[in-house]
């Protein structure tokens, strides 16, 4: 293990365009699914659901988060919808999960999306069996990501010291909270959308390009 790293025992990971390249384009998928619904919430067209979706994200965390607390809608039924897609973009990495097996202590997934869409992306990338838990939107009580009280709930729930775990993620943004209670922070910074909003090399410790590849590097392998 790199000597800076020998303290870590919580390994924590985002999802989307994190354990996948965002060239993948899946949340593409995801974002046309999530301007549909609100198309057809609101009676708006196309282009004024779009405008509305991202300015929820940017204001919110999430479209998720800006939908309930404006109108009320069903979490359940929002995730189902946008999450009704299909994944043969994504394939089994062979390189991420001997990587990730790899590593020392506990293994988490921490996502704004939720757990049994979670569970779909890990099985197509062979990593299915290698973490002990995701904490989802559902676990997070609908605060997402860069909410400090996700943040809160998610190190509550399993119980792990900030000062001794490591959260990579590729939006920016969603690591400022994470360094701000101790974690050492790995951005992942492969051209996703928004994935660059906020960044400040303050509260970033490592950047990265590829998951796998780094922990490869990291582990001496």
């Amino acid at each position: 293990m790199l000597p800076a790293l020998g303290h870590i025992d919580a390994w924590i990971f985002d999802l989307d365009n994190t354990l996948y390249p965002a060239s993948a384009d899946l949340f593409g998928l995801i974002d046309a699914k999530m301007g549909l619904y609100v198309e057809r919430l609101l009676g708006v067209d196309p282009v004024e659901a779009k405008r509305i979706q991202k300015q929820m994200f940017r204001e919110h965390g999430t479209t998720l988060s800006g939908l309930m607390r404006s109108h009320a809608i069903d979490p359940h039924e929002f995730l189902a919808f946008v999450h009704d897609i299909e994944m043969d973009v994504l394939a089994e990495d062979r390189l991420l999960v001997e990587a990730v097996a790899r590593l020392p202590g506990r293994k988490l997934i921490f996502t704004n999306g939720d757990a049994d869409y979670a569970g779909r992306v890990l099985a197509r990338l062979g990593l299915s069996e290698s973490f002990e838990a995701i904490h989802d939107i559902h676990a997070c009580a609908y605060q997402p990501k860069p909410h400090v009280a996700s943040y809160e709930s998610m190190v509550a729930a399993f119980g792990i010291d900030p000062t001794t775990s490591l959260f990579v993620e590729d939006m920016a943004r969603n690591l400022k909270p994470a360094k701000a209670i101790g974690m050492t922070t790995v951005w992942v910074n492969n051209g996703s959308e928004l994935g660059n909003h906020q960044a400040d090399a303050s509260f970033i410790d490592y950047e990265i390009h590829d998951v796998g590849q780094w922990l490869h590097e990291i582990t001496g392998e």
